[in-house]
């Protein structure tokens, strides 16, 4: 337990250390939800131009113009503007959408996918990052990610296939197919309740180890200089195989933080029909949440890292080089001129010693 409250303290240091990367996701989130935004707009204003409801949904919620609004959306974009997106019930949405395998809108699920990529194309900048705990700039950092980018494809590749075997298989099996086989004859609800939750806790635990391994074969990507994504992915299976109740408490306890900062914002988030300053309190408590849970996701990552180097090895002798331009060779022609012997060594350019 020692070494679980370590790695995760450890892994709160780090995070707190490269405020940058945090600020950098809020604003790719915000920004990558501003067309959408800014189409909702229109679409609004379509809807309630001219109309004399336009200044009861501007001082409030007017419930009969929203079903109107919904009824006549069909399943566009506008669909996606339910009393759903309000508050905590947004949380509650998306958490049912997961565990349900509900899909999104088009547009919607075009977002998440160039997010997902997005995402994970710079985790191996963020994983640099946080594996040697001192800044790297811009030229690392991106450096890093466009290093490890083909091993990184490959595991979102298999991360995709395995997922989608979860959530298209084995969940309709165990929520439609099995629940309704092994429901048939009950006749307590109590019976039927527990089979439902366990389904859910059977999906869960098979998302939740699918995605730690992938999380270790990225860390070991980075932090080993990896250039083989399988080799990476059975170097994972084999750390978490010899440290299983450490990494495992680890998980549960970033898990834990989860769940408690989402009842932080069940307890504090807004209703609906704000006005005048609760609309700049709502919109900048809004903003706040999903910083903190931005922070929280990072923080899996940084913990893990952390885990990782303490379990392995110091991370002097597992980082990979500092990634840098060389030089230009006008810089080298002055270095000989002044020291009168060769040409001085570009750093990151010798193979590291393990």
């Amino acid at each position: 337990m020692r070494r679980v409250t370590a790695a995760w303290l450890d892994g709160w240091k780090r995070v707190a250390a490269a405020p940058w990367i945090v600020a950098g996701f809020l604003t790719l989130t915000i920004g990558s939800a501003v067309p959408f935004a800014i189409a909702m707009r229109g679409l609004l204003a379509a809807q309630l131009d001219g109309s004399l409801v336009a200044q009861d949904v501007a001082n409030g919620v007017n419930n009969d113009w929203w079903q109107e609004f919904l009824s006549s959306q069909g399943s566009g974009l506008g669909s996606t503007f339910s009393p759903r997106i309000t508050g905590f019930a947004a949380t509650l949405d998306s958490l049912s959408a997961i565990a349900d395998t509900r899909a999104e809108t088009t547009p919607i699920l075009g977002l998440l996918l160039v997010y997902v990529l997005l995402w994970t194309y710079l985790s191996a900048g963020i994983i640099d990052r946080y594996a040697r705990r001192r800044p790297i700039r811009a030229q690392g950092f991106a450096a890093a990610c466009g290093a490890h980018a083909l091993p990184f494809s490959v595991l979102a590749a298999v991360g995709a296939v395995l997922y989608g075997v979860i959530f298209g298989y084995v969940h309709p099996w165990l929520l439609d197919t099995g629940y309704a086989r092994l429901t048939r004859d009950l006749d307590s609800e109590r019976a039927a309740f527990a089979w439902r939750v366990t389904a859910y806790a059977i999906v869960g635990a098979l998302a939740a180890g699918t995605n730690v391994i992938l999380d270790y074969a990225k860390i070991r990507v980075v932090v080993e200089d990896r250039r083989s994504a399988t080799g990476s992915l059975v170097a994972a299976v084999r750390f978490l195989a010899r440290n299983p109740g450490t990494a495992g408490g680890l998980y549960l306890l970033n898990t834990v933080t989860c769940a408690a900062l989402v009842a932080i914002w069940a307890a504090i988030a807004p209703s609906a029909g704000a006005a005048g300053l609760r609309v700049w309190l709502t919109l900048v408590l809004g903003q706040g949440f999903i910083a903190a849970r931005l922070a929280a996701k990072l923080h899996f990552l940084a913990s893990q890292t952390a885990l990782f180097q303490g379990r392995l090895a110091h991370e002097r002798f597992t980082a990979a080089p500092v990634y840098r331009w060389p030089d230009a060779p006008v810089v080298e022609s002055l270095g000989s001129a002044s020291s009168g012997g060769g040409a001085r060594p570009i750093e990151g350019s010798t193979a590291h010693a393990r």
